[in-house]
This record gives C-alpha cells, sequence and structure tokens, in this order.
C-alpha cells in the first residue's frame, strides 16, 4: 500500500517550521557546496548524503512560498515592501551552487554542455512562433522545424512553407522517425555521427543528489496550493497566484533541460525512478506538512473523479468472462423519460444504469491492462504526479515547455508518452470543466503533437497501453454528456440519441485535440492496421458515430418564419468533418492494395450494422417523415468511402459488400431527401426557417465539405441506382421532389404537396439531379489527376482566380499522402496545363491587381463541364457567369455566334461495377417521363422553362450514348393497342421506344381544364402530323377507344415495385409486419374534384423533337437534315465527342445519333420530315450551280432587308409627318393612310434582350417591353388660366390656387356625387388628373418567360442590390436602367394599330357608327375564363401592377370600397388622360396601344354584361 508521506531519506527528526539556514553556511555557499561534494565522493558517503539532506530540508521548504506570499501580502496591505520573492531566490542559489559543486554555475553550465550527444534539436515554441514545414522532407504531416535548422539544411527545390503557429510545437530536426535525414541541418548531421565522450562522474553528481528533494518540493508547493473550487465561485485567479509564485523554479527547471542531453539524462533517471518516488513519499513519520499535502493530494484525485486503487469503489461492474474482445459492448435500453444532460463530475463517468434511448455504452474487459481507464489513477513517479497537477492546473504553459523540453532523451519520450495515455480521461474531464477550454486545447495539441506524430512510438504505446481502447473509449464517453433524443423519422417512439450541437462541447470545439490525436496516431499505418483488425474497436466506434448520424435536424417551418434563427449548424458541420470524416480519410489511406481487403470487410460489416440498428432505432420503413432533412449522415458517408475504396484500389467484386435489396433501398432515402430539400431550399421553400438554412445548403457543397458530404452521398446513390430496380429509383427521384402530380400530359393539374410557384424549380432541380447522377466519375472510374483536373477545370470556368483562391477552391484530397494535395508537383503540374497566367497590372488608381489564372482556349472548347460546375457551385450566379465567358469565347472565336445552350460533352467510360446504373436511362419510366416533359414542352403546358428542355436533351442524349451497340430492326415500329394496354413503350431500349407512337392517354384533370370543356372536333384530320398548329390541339375522347388509353402513376409504380422486391428479398421479410404509410403522398388524381379525359396524342419522341426543332427555330418545317438525300453522310458521320450549339444544334445531334443506331429511327425521321415537308426528287448539284443558289439565296436576303428598312423609313415619315403638319383635314389623312398600308402589313418583330432571339409577340409567348411605372400627379396642376404663376407673398395669396384641373375635377365629382348615383357619377369623370401613372422606357424588349427566369435569378442571387425584387424591380439586362413592370406587346400586325389612331374633326354621328361596328365584331374584347391565354394572364398582372403604383386613395374613389367601379374609375382615367395628353408621343406603338388594349381586357371582366361602355374606348 502507497502511503502518503514525508521525505524518509532526511534521516532523524525534522523540525514541522520552516528554518533558514545556519548563518555560516548562509555566507559560504560555495564552499559549503564543495564539503558535501567532497563529501559524497568518499567511497562511504553516508554521512555526506544525511548532510546534504537536512540541508536541503532547511534550504525547500513545502510551507515557504505560500506562507510567505501570505506575508506578503500583509506587508503589502500595511504599507510595507518585501515579499517572497527574496527567499526563493536565496533557496535557488543553493540549489545553484550544490549542483556547481562549489565551482561557478556559469562554468558548470558549460562543461555540461560540452558533453551534450542529443542529435535532435527540440526547440519548443509557443502561440505565434513562426516554423517551417518542409513537405518534401517529412514523413508525418506535423513536421515542423525552427528558422535555424531549416536555414542551416538544404531545401533547395522542395515544397515548403513557412507559418505562424497556432498551439506551439517543437523543432523536428534531428528526429528521423518525423523527417527524412536529407533535411537534417548542418548541426544535426554531424551531432548524429560524431562520438561524444563520456560525462565525468563527478560533474553531475551532486544534481543526482539534490534534484530528487527540489522536484519533490515542487510537487508539495503544487499540492498545498491546490484548493478545490466552490461550487460558485472560480479558482482561476487562486490557480494562477500559486502558479505565479513557482515560476522561479519551474524556471529553473526548463534551464536544466537547456544544458543538453547530459542533464536532461539526469532529469530522467529522476522523474521515472519509482523508488526515490516512493522513499519520498512514503515515509510520512510525525512530519504534518507532508500528511496534510499527501490529504490535499487524495482530495484532488476524488474532486477528478478519480480513485486511488486501494480506495476504489465498487460499481457494480459485471466483469466479463475470458476470452472476450479487447471492448466488450453492452446495450441499454433505458427509460423514454425526459432525457436530462448528463453531469461531468463523479456521477458522470458511473451511470452505467442508466440509459438514453437505445444506446451503447462501452465496457473494458479483462483482457484490457488497466481496466478501469475512466476512474482509477495510480501514479508511481515523479513524472505521473507532475502530469496529473499540470492537467489540475489547466496546462501552465511553463510546465508544458519544461516538460517539452526533455523530449529529446528518448527514454524521457517514452516515458512521458507512457504517461500521459494513462492521464488520457483525466485530460478529457478537465478540458470539459476548463472555462479556458481553448488555450487548453491548444496546449494539450502542443504536447500530443509531439508525442503521437512519431509512428514507432505511437505503435509501442498502443501494444503496451492500449492506446487505441482508451482514445475511443474517452471519446464515447466525452460525446455521451450531451447526448439528446433524436427526433428524426418517429419523433414519438424514436429510440435513437443525437448529440446536441447547441452545447459548449461542440460550439466551442472541445472535442477538437482528442480527435486531432486520434487522427494523427490512425495516419500511422501500423496503428491503423490495428484499429481495422480490432473487431471490438470497430463496433465502439461506429457506436460513436453513430451520435451524429442525423444531428441537428432541420424542420420546415410552413406557417410563420422563426423567431429565433440557430446557428448550430456551424458546430455541426465542423463535429461532422473533425470527428467522423477525418478519420474515415486517415483509414481509408491505409486501404489502397489488394492485400488490405478484410479491412475493407469488416468496416462495411459493422458499418452496416450500424445503419440497420440506426433504421431500426428510428422506426423507418421506406418512407421518410415530410418536412424534415438533417444534411448529417456519416454511417451513409462511411460505407459509401469504403465502397468506394473497396473496387478503386482492392479489386474487390462490388457484389460482394452489398447489403440486399431491401437495405439498398432504405440506404438511399436520406442521402436522395437530402438533395431533394436542396432544390427545395433554392425554390425558396424554407424561407420561413431564415438565412441558417441556405448556409446549410451552401456549407454543404463548399470546397472544404464536399469531399466528405455531397460527393459520398452522390456514389452511395449512384451504387443503389446501379443494383436497384430503375423504374423503382426513377420514380422515386420524383416523388422526393414532389412533382409527380407535374408530370401529366394535361394542361391543368393539381399538386398536392407542392404550391405552383414552385413546381419550375423543383422539377429543374430533379432534372439536373439526375444529369449529375448519371454523368458524374468522381467515384466510378477516374483517377486522382483526371479529378484535380476536373475540379480545377469547374473553379477556373467560373471566374479566373489567383493562386491562392485556387489553392483554397479545390477541393483538398483529405489524406494527406496521396499525393495530390495543394501545392504538390501534381497541382502544379495540371494547373500549368489547363490555365494561362495574366501578370499583375497597374490600375488607374495605382494600385497593383494580382495575377490571374485564366483558362486555355482548348479547355473551353474541350474541357468546360457544366455538370461538374453546377455541382461545384455555391452561388447559382457562377453557373451563370461560367456560361457568360463560355458564349464570349465562342463570340470571339467564331465557333457559334448565337445564345449556346450547355455543351454536350461524353463521358469517361463506367468502371465495370457501375454498368448498372446506365440502366436508368433504359427504363420505361424514365423515358415516359421524357415523353410528358417533351409534349408538355411543345404544348407551352405550365411555361416549363428552357433549362428543363436542355436536362431532358441531355438525358435523351446521355441514354443513346450507352445504349445497345446494336438493336434488332425485326421490332415493329408501331405498336398495337393490345400490346401497349399496360405500358406506354413496348421494351426498355430507348433507341426503340424513341419511334413509338403514344396514341391515346388517359388522365386526370380537374373540372375547369380545357380537355373537359372542349368538345371533339366535328373533322379531325387524319394525318396528326400535318402542321405544327394542329399537332398543339390534342383530341379529348370521352367515351371511344377507352380502353386503349394509357394511365401511368409514378407513385404507384413505385409502391408496386417496391413491394416485389420486398416480397423476394428474404423469407425473413414476410415475419415482419409493415405498416401501411400509402397515406402520405397522393397519387396524381387522386383528389375528389378530378374527373377522367382520354387524350389522343400520336405522337413519339422522335416526332416530338422534330417539331420542337420547328418551334425552336421559329420556322415551319425546319427540319431537313442532308442525310435525307445523300445516305453517304450516314455512313462516315462526324459527331465530335465536345459539341457546341444551342437547342437546335442539340436536337439535330440527337436525330442523327438515333438515326445512326436503328435503320427502324432512319426511316421514321425520314416519313415524319416527308409528310411535313414534301419531297424534292434529289438531282446533282455542280458547284457552279451552287455557286449561283447561293448568290441567288443572297440576293433575296438582300431585298428583304431592302422592304424592312423601307417600310421603317415610311413608318418614321408617317410620324413625322402626323406631328409637323395639320392633321386636321380630312384630305391630309387619307393619302397618308394608303402610303403607310402596303408596308405596315408585315408583323412587328421584336428583339429580347436576354434570349438574343428574333420575332413576333404571340399569345402563347408574348414578349413585353421593359418600363417603369411612377405614380405622378403633375398633370392636376394644370390650369386654365394662361397668367403665369406667382410665388404668394401675403398670407391672402395661396400656393395652391383652385382653378387647377385637379381642384376642379373633386368640385366636380364631390357636387356629382350629391345628386346622382355613384356607379353613374365615377363614368362621368377622371381622377387621372392626379392619381395618374408615369410610364417610361428605354426601348428594350424582352420574352416575358425570360423575363421570369431572369427574376427568379436576381432572388437567388446573394449579392446585395440596391432594389427590391419582391417588389418586382430590376434593371434592364441589357442598359442597366432601373425598371419595375415589364408592358406587353400585342401581336398582331402594324395595320391593327390604324383602329387605335385618334380620329380627326368627326361629327358625333360617324362616332356613334364605329361605335356600333365595334360592338358588332365578335371577340373583339375577350371575356371568357375559357379564352385565358399566356398574353391576358400577363396583362393583367401588367394592369395590377400600375393599379399598384398609385397612391391607394385613388385606387378607392367610391363610396364603396372594393367594388368593380373602383378599378373602371382609375383604368379608364389613366387611359383618357394618356390619349388627350400623350397620344402623339413616337412610342405610341409601344406604350400607349397596349396600356389601352391591357384597359379593355381587365375591363372586360369586371364589365362584361356592359359592352356599350366598353366599347366606347378607342373614342376617348
Amino acid at each position: 500500500m502507497a502511503a502518503a508521506a514525508a521525505a524518509a531519506a532526511v534521516g532523524g527528526s525534522q523540525s514541522s517550521q520552516a528554518e533558514l539556514p545556519a548563518p555560516g553556511l548562509a555566507l559560504d555557499k560555495a564552499a559549503t557546496a564543495a564539503h558535501l561534494k567532497a563529501a559524497l565522493s568518499r567511497p562511504d558517503n553516508r554521512a555526506g548524503a544525511e548532510e546534504l539532506q537536512a540541508l536541503l530540508e532547511r534550504v525547500l521548504s513545502a510551507e515557504r512560498p505560500l506562507a510567505a506570499a501570505a506575508d506578503g501580502e500583509e506587508a503589502a496591505a500595511a504599507g510595507g515592501g518585501g515579499g517572497p520573492g527574496a527567499a526563493e531566490e536565496e533557496a535557488l542559489e543553493w540549489c545553484k551552487c550544490l549542483l556547481a559543486g562549489g565551482g561557478g554555475y556559469d562554468e558548470f553550465c558549460a562543461a555540461v554542455r560540452a558533453y551534450d550527444p542529443a542529435a535532435l534539436c527540440g526547440l519548443v515554441w509557443t502561440a505565434n512562433f513562426v516554423a517551417y514545414r518542409c513537405r518534401t522532407c517529412g514523413i508525418s504531416p506535423c513536421m515542423s522545424l525552427c528558422a535555424e535548422c531549416f536555414h542551416q539544411g538544404d531545401h533547395t527545390g522542395h515544397d515548403f512553407n513557412m507559418f505562424r503557429s497556432q498551439a506551439g510545437g517543437a523543432c523536428d530536426c534531428g528526429d528521423s522517425n518525423v523527417m527524412r535525414e536529407s533535411g537534417f541541418c548542418k548541426r544535426h548531421q554531424i551531432k548524429s555521427s560524431s562520438n561524444i565522450p563520456c560525462v565525468p562522474k563527478d560533474l553531475l553528481m551532486m544534481s543526482e543528489f539534490v534534484l530528487p528533494r527540489f522536484i519533490f518540493c515542487l510537487i508539495q508547493y503544487l499540492r498545498e496550493g491546490y484548493n478545490e473550487p466552490a461550487a460558485d465561485v472560480p479558482s482561476e485567479k487562486d490557480l494562477n497566484k500559486v502558479l505565479q509564485l513557482l515560476e522561479p523554479q519551474i524556471s529553473f527547471l526548463e534551464d536544466l533541460t537547456k544544458m543538453g542531453g547530459a542533464m536532461r539524462s539526469v532529469l530522467t533517471q529522476v522523474l521515472t525512478n519509482q523508488q526515490n518516488y516512493k522513499d519520498l513519499t512514503s515515509g510520512l513519520g510525525e512530519n504534518a506538512c507532508a500528511k496534510k499535502s499527501h490529504e490535499k493530494y487524495l482530495i484532488a484525485l476524488k474532486s477528478s473523479g478519480l480513485t486511488y486503487p486501494e480506495d476504489k469503489l465498487v460499481y457494480g461492474i459485471q466483469e466479463p468472462s475470458a476470452g472476450t474482445s479487447t471492448l466488450a459492448v453492452q446495450g441499454f435500453a433505458g427509460a423514454t423519460g425526459t432525457l436530462g444532460q448528463l453531469d461531468s463530475s463523479d456521477e458522470e463517468d458511473q451511470d452505467g444504469s442508466q440509459g438514453l434511448g437505445k444506446r451503447k455504452r462501452v465496457k473494458l474487459s479483462s483482457n484490457t491492462k488497466d481496466q478501469s481507464i475512466m476512474d482509477v489513477l495510480k501514479h508511481k513517479s515523479f513524472l505521473e504526479e507532475l502530469l496529473f497537477w499540470t492537467i489540475k492546473y489547466e496546462f501552465p504553459q511553463k510546465m508544458v515547455t519544461f516538460l517539452l523540453n526533455m523530449l529529446p532523451d528518448q527514454e524521457y519520450k517514452v516515458a512521458f508518452t507512457k504517461t500521459f495515455v494513462q492521464h488520457y480521461a483525466f485530460i478529457m474531464k478537465t478540458l470539459k470543466k476548463s472555462h479556458e477550454s481553448d488555450t487548453m486545447s491548444n496546449r494539450i495539441v502542443h504536447i500530443s503533437v509531439q508525442l503521437f506524430s512519431n509512428e514507432e512510438l505511437a505503435r509501442q504505446v498502443t501494444e503496451e497501453c492500449q492506446l487505441l481502447d482508451i482514445m475511443v473509449t474517452v471519446l464515447l464517453y466525452m460525446m455521451e454528456s450531451c447526448l439528446i433524443k433524436s427526433e428524426l423519422q418517429d419523433e414519438e417512439n424514436s429510440l435513437h440519441v443525437v448529440v446536441n450541437c447547441g452545447e459548449a462541447l461542440l460550439k466551442n470545439n472541445t472535442y477538437w485535440p482528442l480527435v486531432s490525436d486520434f487522427i494523427n496516431i490512425l495516419s500511422h499505418q501500423s496503428v491503423a492496421k490495428r484499429f481495422l483488425e480490432d473487431h471490438g474497436l470497430l463496433v465502439t466506434w461506429m457506436n460513436f458515430v453513430s451520435f451524429f448520424q442525423g444531428m441537428n435536424l432541420n424542420k420546415r417551418e410552413l406557417n410563420e418564419h422563426v423567431e429565433f434563427e440557430s446557428q448550430t449548424y456551424y458546430a455541426a458541420f465542423a463535429a461532422e468533418l473533425e470527428a467522423c470524416a477525418q478519420p474515415m480519410w486517415g483509414l481509408l489511406s491505409h486501404c489502397k492494395v489488394r492485400e488490405t481487403q478484410e479491412y475493407t470487410r469488416n468496416v462495411v460489416r459493422y458499418c452496416l450494422e450500424a445503419l440497420q440498428d440506426w433504421f431500426d432505432a428510428i422506426n423507418f420503413v421506406d418512407e421518410p417523415a415530410p418536412n424534415q432533412v438533417t444534411f448529417h449522415l456519416p454511417l451513409h458517408r462511411y460505407y459509401a468511402m469504403f465502397l468506394s475504396k473497396a473496387v478503386k484500389c482492392q479489386e474487390l467484386d462490388l457484389d460482394s459488400v452489398l447489403p440486399d435489396q431491401e437495405m439498398l433501398m432504405k440506404l438511399m432515402i436520406h442521402p436522395l431527401q437530402i438533395q431533394a430539400s436542396l432544390a427545395e431550399i433554392h425554390s425558396n421553400m424554407w424561407v420561413r426557417n431564415g438565412l441558417q438554412i441556405k448556409g446549410q445548403a451552401m456549407t454543404y457543397v463548399q470546397s472544404h465539405f464536399c469531399n466528405s458530404m455531397i460527393d459520398p452521398d452522390i456514389y452511395l446513390l449512384q451504387v443503389c441506382a446501379s443494383r436497384l430496380d430503375p423504374d423503382y429509383f426513377i420514380s422515386s427521384v420524383f416523388e422526393r421532389f414532389k412533382v409527380v402530380d407535374l408530370l401529366t400530359m394535361a394542361s391543368q393539374h393539381q399538386n398536392t404537396v407542392l404550391d405552383a410557384e414552385h413546381e419550375r424549380s423543383m422539377l429543374e432541380g430533379a432534372l439536373t439531379f439526375l444529369v449529375i447522377l448519371l454523368s458524374l466519375r468522381l467515384h466510378l472510374g477516374m483517377s486522382d489527376d483526371e479529378i484535380l483536373r476536373a475540379e480545377m477545370v469547374a473553379q477556373l470556368c467560373m471566374n479566373d482566380r489567383t493562386h491562392s483562391s485556387l489553392l483554397d477552391l479545390i477541393p483538398e484530397n483529405p489524406n494527406p499522402k496521396s499525393g495530390i494535395i495543394p501545392g504538390s508537383y501534381s497541382f502544379e503540374s495540371v494547373l500549368s496545363a489547363v490555365a494561362d497566367f495574366k501578370a499583375p497590372v497597374f490600375e488607374p488608381g495605382g494600385s497593383m491587381q494580382q495575377g490571374m489564372y485564366t483558362p486555355k482556349a482548348e479547355v473551353w472548347d474541350q474541357e468546360f463541364d457544366p455538370v461538374m460546375v453546377i455541382l461545384r457551385t455555391v452561388y447559382r450566379r457562377d453557373v451563370q457567369s461560367a456560361m457568360d465567358r463560355y458564349t464570349a469565347f465562342l463570340k470571339q472565336s467564331g465557333k457559334f455566334p448565337g445564345n449556346p445552350w450547355p455543351p454536350y460533352k461524353k463521358r469517361t467510360p463506367l468502371h465495370p461495377s457501375y454498368k448498372g446504373l446506365m440502366r436508368l436511362l433504359h427504363c420505361k419510366t424514365l423515358h415516359i417521363v421524357l415523353f410528358t416533359l417533351l409534349y408538355k414542352i411543345l404544348m407551352d403546358h405550365q411555361n416549363l422553362s428552357e433549362h428543363v428542355l436542355c436536362m431532358v436533351l441531355y438525358l435523351i442524349e446521355l441514354g443513346l450514348e450507352n445504349s445497345a451497340e446494336e438493336e434488332s430492326d425485326e421490332e415493329a415500329s408501331v405498336c398495337g393497342p393490345e400490346r401497349c394496354h399496360d405500358s406506354w413503350f413496348p421494351g426498355s431500349n430507348l433507341v426503340s421506344n424513341m419511334r413509338h407512337f403514344i396514341n391515346y392517354v388517359r388522365v386526370r384533370v380537374p373540372e375547369t381544364a380545357p380537355e373537359v370543356k372542349r368538345d371533339s372536333p366535328a373533322s379531325t384530320s387524319s394525318d396528326s402530323l400535318g402542321s405544327l398548329q394542329s399537332s398543339r390541339r390534342p383530341k379529348v375522347l370521352q367515351r371511344e377507344n377507352s380502353g386503349t388509353a394509357q394511365v401511368f402513376s409514378l407513385v404507384a409504380e413505385r409502391r408496386k415495385k417496391f413491394q416485389e422486391i420486398i416480397n423476394r428479398s428474404s423469407s425473413e421479410a414476410n415475419q415482419v409486419v409493415r405498416p401501411k404509410t400509402s397515406n402520405k403522398w397522393s397519387a396524381p388524381g387522386s383528389a375528389p374534384q378530378l374527373t377522367t379525359a382520354i387524350l389522343e396524342i400520336k405522337e413519339s419522341i422522335l416526332s416530338l423533337l422534330i417539331k420542337l426543332h420547328h418551334k425552336l427555330s421559329g420556322k415551319q418545317n425546319s427540319y431537313y437534315p442532308a442525310w435525307l438525300d445523300d445516305i453517304e453522310i450516314l455512313i462516315q458521320p462526324e459527331i465530335p465527342k465536345y459539341s457546341h450549339g444551342d437547342g437546335i444544334t442539340a436536337v439535330e445531334r440527337i436525330l442523327l445519333k438515333a438515326a445512326l443506331q436503328s435503320r427502324m429511327n432512319k426511316r421514321i425521321i425520314e416519313e415524319i420530315c416527308r409528310k411535313v415537308t414534301p419531297p424534292v426528287p434529289p438531282k446533282k448539284v455542280t458547284a457552279a450551280e451552287k455557286k449561283t443558289l447561293d448568290k441567288e439565296e443572297r440576293r433575296q436576303k438582300a431585298r428583304e432587308r431592302q422592304q424592312k428598312l423601307l417600310a421603317e423609313f415610311a413608318s418614321r415619315q408617317k410620324s413625322f409627318m402626323e406631328t409637323a403638319m395639320d392633321v386636321d383635314s380630312p384630305e391630309n389623312d387619307i393619302p397618308m393612310e394608303i402610303t403607310a398600308a402596303e408596308p405596315q402589313i408585315s408583323e412587328a418583330v421584336y428583339d429580347c434582350v436576354i434570349c438574343g432571339q428574333s420575332g413576333p409577340s404571340s399569345e402563347d409567348r408574348p414578349t413585353g417591353l421593359v418600363v417603369l411605372l411612377q405614380a405622378s400627379s403633375v398633370l392636376g396642376q394644370c390650369r386654365d388660366n394662361i397668367e403665369p404663376k406667382k410665388l404668394p407673398i401675403t398670407e391672402e395669396e395661396q400656393i395652391y390656387p383652385w382653378d387647377t384641373c385637379a381642384a376642379v375635377h373633386d368640385v366636380r365629382l364631390s357636387l356629382l356625387q350629391r345628386y346622382f348615383k355613384d356607379s353613374s357619377c365615377l363614368l362621368a369623370v377622371s381622377i387621372g388628373w392626379e392619381g395618374g401613372v408615369y410610364v417610361q422606357t428605354c426601348g428594350h424588349t424582352l420574352h416575358i418567360d425570360c423575363h421570369k427566369s431572369y427574376m427568379e435569378s436576381l432572388r437567388n442571387d446573394q449579392v446585395l442590390q440596391g432594389f427590391s425584387v419582391d417588389k418586382g424591380e430590376f434593371t434592364c439586362p441589357l442598359c442597366r436602367q432601373f425598371a419595375n413592370s415589364v408592358l406587353p406587346c400585342y401581336p398582331g400586325s402594324n395595320v391593327e394599330n390604324n383602329l387605335w389612331q385618334r380620329p380627326s374633326n368627326k361629327n358625333i354621328q360617324d362616332l356613334i357608327k364605329e361605335v356600333e361596328e365595334l360592338q358588332g365584331r365578335p371577340g373583339a374584347f375577350p371575356v371568357s375564363i375559357s379564352s385565358e391565354t399566356n398574353l391576358s394572364k400577363e396583362m393583367e398582372s401588367v394592369m395590377k401592377d400600375i393599379k399598384n403604383t398609385t397612391q391607394k386613395k385613388y385606387r378607392d374613389y367610391s363610396k364603396t370600397p372594393g367594388s368593380p367601379d373602383n378599378d373602371f374609375l382609375f383604368m379608364y382615367s389613366v387611359a383618357r388622360l394618356g390619349n388627350r395628353r400623350f397620344v402623339k408621343t413616337k412610342c405610341i406603338d409601344l406604350i400607349y396601344i397596349p396600356l389601352m388594349k391591357e384597359h379593355m381586357l381587365v375591363s372586360a371582366r369586371f364589365l362584361s354584361t356592359n359592352m356599350k361602355s366598353l366599347s366606347l374606348l378607342p373614342c376617348w
């Protein structure tokens, strides 16, 4: 039994009170030291030893520093000087004289340094020290050098950097375990090879006697000075005071370590000698001071949750039987009551009977060297207790420096490392309690990085001290203190627990030093191998990782904006990256060769077991809970990355490490839910959750996290897609993205789970996800260099980059030994291959712009990959930036003059293990979706965007690129109704399905849909391909052919496939009762207000593509390829690997590939084209004839341009004549109208400043004018009096006279309302004088749908703007002029505008006749709801903008608020005033006429019964 007693080596009784040395000894220290050295040099030195010990007892008193401190404070309070400094300096002088043996202390130091055999530098530095790191010379990634050793070594051409140390460190020069010997400096190269003479025996003899007593007294000082803090009083000030008093003693020890290896060897013997420690601490005798210090030592142990082995309490832990693994894992199913936070005291580690949900608790088996690493600690040497007090005092810098300065001594390094491991659990407990966890963390890492960077030492400690067991157990216990119940999936019955990201432990990254140590030791192959071989450790580690699975759950706010935006996601992302991902990459770095297959099998096995436990704990079957998302799935990512490594490096068969189909279906759900949630967040569906949810979405794809988050998720989904039924997978994707209801052939639908405003962006997200899933090859066959090149090209295409920003944006390969790291040879060589450097230039202000890297021309031409850009963009504007730069390159190089689409790039071949992924492109479900979307785009349903069409064409082309080499042409091109009753397409091959015609489709539509109301045509054309216009009106049949119409439900298809997989998975599945979850999602058409209609389609994918070609080109019969007349073109086609162009080019490329892969497809395309375009007899055209034809074509185009110019000149001439001449004469009007009539027959053509296309405005795709609407009351200041206004100078004069138009009309209205009905009065007056709207324009036009996409991009732009996008404000895309609305241009020829010209001097009878004619025209002013078009909707929207522009009082002028009469009054007041004052402006055709027509259209909604009033408008 180890007893705490006073030093027994003193001999005899000793006074309990501190005494000063005898006067004679105090006067001559040197003589006393020489006398004692001589006495100790004799063969019988017992007497000398007793004399020396008596002297040291008097000189070094354990009570003196503290007592002197108290006396010093009292003296200071009394106004006197002095303090403890003088006595302590006296004691240290005695120690120096004794060590020198009577000689000079400086000479003694020089003599000891001469015998320094150390081959290591070992210079220790603290925070903010500038050091160097050479990756070329380093073996460990933590290697560092001091400036002196770096400059004296040869590092020419090496990959090194200078850095400012954050936590401190030590120089590794001379340590061959950490760095290569070629990098040693000259000083340590010589030292390691030279022979140092032996140290004389008498030189350090006094040190061996003095230092044990000195260190023991230091420990006693530390014991005496420590007091347990009260519950409400922090003890930091008391601890700092004690440390300040002991600073001279610690500095003295630190100076001793700087004497070199000889003195460090003596210190090592003193610190590690167990007999010295036992002798000095066991002979207590009657020394009260020693007894008191030992009692304080035991109190400090207990207060730390530790016990001395002899006083160990029995915790009721049942010892496992012999033969168990290193770690035995026991499961505890705890109560489901309130879950409180575990207290970080004694009970924290004694709660084996408690449980949080269903979790696992680690217990050490009997095979472990130290069974109770969390609660038992026994000290056997000075070093062990010294480290204990260092931890207890929270790692004071002086103590840390002293302990690190001793590390060059190899014996000490081993002993100190074992001691550090022994105290590891205590370090964790102290770190959790610390109020200065950041400072303490840095100092812990300062020590541990020096110990664990040495692989040989780490391996030794792992074998002898169970380092891995201790680290994993300590991490597990640390995280168990902040667990809460998981609310993912089944909130009430969930048994899963996760870490609480709001706890200080995670928010302050308190776990960081322990995780850093674990990552450090896993970088050593021998240690990682031991970890991967130990099944118990793997189970425990997966248990630890499961604490982070599903943490920081987000719940979508549906009603009100969240009051407080939690910032816990910072802690969550940092925790997963550091505590889960970094150890994973460390393990993966050792699984590179085939011989390590078993390691991967072990990890995959226990990872799957942990995942199954997780699924069971959250009660998951097949449907995720709605409106929930967590971005943290570390177990999924562990499984994914070890699968990738198994296939890529270890040549493992993928199927041998994959689970059954049911498990695969579960594995795909939550990563897929994250991808869908990303689309929802970008669609502003989570806007009520605040900006933090967007921050999570951006962090998930950010360069420092993407390798460990989105990339493994995409890869896992690729693996699942390659093995699951493709129809099931595709159906699941569209169901998760909530666009199932949108995928109908009907023009109208009801989405039960998604608002209409979010449908388009969610559909874009689903298609983009499928393109990324099928195109990405990061883990499917690309090498490390290819990945680095693709990443670099993507970043450079977004913007020019500096070298430093490129280093930061390229995702680091988390494996530091891979060679693919920033600054490596691979990085620099790839950078020089893909980019040109633009040298720094001076800006006009005098500042210098940094040098930038820009992509080479061949990179834009051959390597620009929009899919990679989309994957790596944090801000959506970066995608548009890349496309703008790509467009500029094509125009500059002359490769494509228009506005190109994202280019199609052929992909690198798939690894054979993932060939099944391409089955997604050849499944009926995807073909049905593609067919439906092509049809809807052709019919302009739901105004689908160009991005949707681009993704649809991309998927079709990807399918053609990855189809079978040759297909049978015996298959019939058109399938009969009886064959297609249950399926839209006859097979799963895209090449054959493209030519298959769909005749009838049964749809579920709302009762108000046009398909229900429209009657079947009396006679229909037998040729549905006759013209584009006829194809845009599908026939609707109510009774006939109903049996042959095809119906498809994505949800029903997915559930059917799911049930099939479950039934055939295993016999155990039949015993499981699975809850019905079909009520969570509604299948399309399940709403009771829907009715069934049967559409006659008679289209195929090929026919739809040809008609889309006509639509995109804006010309009828535009597609007639040259290979129809010259078959030789198909024999040797030129299909480049990388294609530039727009949508027309993409359609032509797809049709060419379809014709090349199937003769049947070629024949069908030919038939369609010849039906649309009558065949021309082929004839040979000579070169001369071709030249003549080209000349004739140029002449024709010149004539057309000439006619267009003449028409424009005539229009300008007419406008000038109307302005400059007297137009009152009817004789002048007639010839002008006749002259101008002929040129105005042509339809007005507008140029869209966004897409660059030119064309007329149509009802389906209207063009609009960019305008700025502003409220204006300036006309109200007009006066009938011609006298000029005067500034009022007396009280009688007023600045607002009563004769203004506004005042007169107000008086008139109030007078009329006094005697007549309100509705009649409002028709007789105008409020436009004061409540008017001023419309101005920059003159630029754009398509309404392009404008909507432009506004959507502005909403997603994260840059602060000077206008409010939510209020409709924007800047013109071309001239950047401020605007807030788009005024639709009414379609038709310019002749129609004559109806709106101002009549001149017509009498009342002529006006009445015109009114009667207008009333008799049918459909002049459509009011039927069924006749709504995109144009009418936009006109109504603009009218709302106009009304909202003016002040509210002018929108509600009548006595009855909300009456339609208010709208009538406002709109016609604006129209009257515009007609009177501005009819002769030069923008009459663009602004005034459309404005008038909008008035009519919207007014007709309110006054559909009063057509007389409506028709009077043109005459006003």
